[in-house]
């Protein structure tokens, strides 16, 4: 088994590579905590690329059934061989995290395995709410050494906003894959089939559904910034990739946006917005 210091160095690079935005994020906790986020987001990287990592679905419910194995108990003799199942189990006793909550966001993630559509728009705030905005309360009971410092409200509203943002960006992949994350009760509303989201099909119907979604998560954005004062300091990291979500979904209301064409913005401009949050130690956007 790789040491504690080398798999919390792996888990680091791992979230550098996979998930740059939270990594720059988990720059601005304090170093002591600093790798028991790494841990968490690496342990999230795993789960999320449950799909791409595996050849078809019952692959991809082993590889998930591992983890919960890891974080029930019953896999500790195979954790020797994932630095990033070593460094979480670490990090959950340390940090006094509820291995439940994890194994609730495993169970989130069997969805991505299939091409089973989302149903309804419940079923999809469901399913952010489990990855998500448990990730959002997650990292910030890391920060504050397993307390929920009242902050269940602002982790929702925050996944809320980042999980609508990051599927409306994500749409182009998605319709590639032919999986569907738009809920089948918004498209017919509009008036759209899974065909016209499978073959690329823009048109005004299709911006006025993806307007709903981001209008949703505007107001998700705006019931957070009520509650900002509710996130105590030390807990201000974990929130500071929703400070993305705004300046995403104005890309996104641009007369020219393409949402079948893949567009982020640049790196520098990411960092910029997470000195703008954190400025003075303030979380604001």
């Amino acid at each position: 088994m790789q040491s504690l210091h080398d798999a919390y160095s792996h888990c680091a690079h791992l979230v550098r590579e996979g998930d740059r935005d939270r990594f720059f994020a988990a720059l601005f906790a304090p170093e002591r905590e600093r790798k028991f986020l790494f841990a968490l987001y690496a342990f999230n990287i795993e789960v999320t690329r449950a799909r791409e990592a595996t050849h078809n679905a019952l692959t991809g419910e082993m590889r998930l059934q591992w983890w919960r194995d890891v974080l029930s108990g019953r896999g500790y003799g195979e954790v020797a061989g994932s630095p990033v199942a070593h460094a979480l189990l670490d990090m959950l006793v340390r940090s006094r995290l509820p291995a439940a909550a994890l194994l609730e966001l495993v169970a989130a993630r069997r969805f991505d395995l299939y091409d089973e559509p989302m149903t309804t728009l419940a079923d999809l705030e469901t399913y952010i709410g489990a990855t998500a905005g448990s990730l959002f309360a997650l990292s910030a009971q890391t920060l504050l050494g397993g307390a929920s410092g009242g902050m269940d409200e602002a982790a929702r509203h925050a996944g809320m906003a980042m999980g609508l943002t990051a599927l409306l960006r994500a749409l182009p992949l998605h319709a590639a894959r032919r999986q569907l994350y738009l809920p089948l009760d918004l498209l017919e509303r509009h008036g759209i089939g899974a065909r016209d989201i499978f073959t690329g099909a823009d048109g005004a119907a299709l911006r006025a559904a993806l307007a709903e979604l981001r209008a949703l998560a505007h107001g998700h954005i705006d019931a957070l910034r009520t509650r900002l004062a509710d996130i105590p300091r030390a807990a201000a990291p974990a929130f500071l990739p929703v400070a993305l979500a705004p300046r995403e979904l104005a890309r996104m209301e641009r007369r020219r946006y393409d949402p079948f064409t893949p567009s982020a913005l640049p790196q520098w401009r990411r960092q910029w917005a997470y000195w703008r949050a954190s400025w003075g130690g303030i979380l604001s956007f």
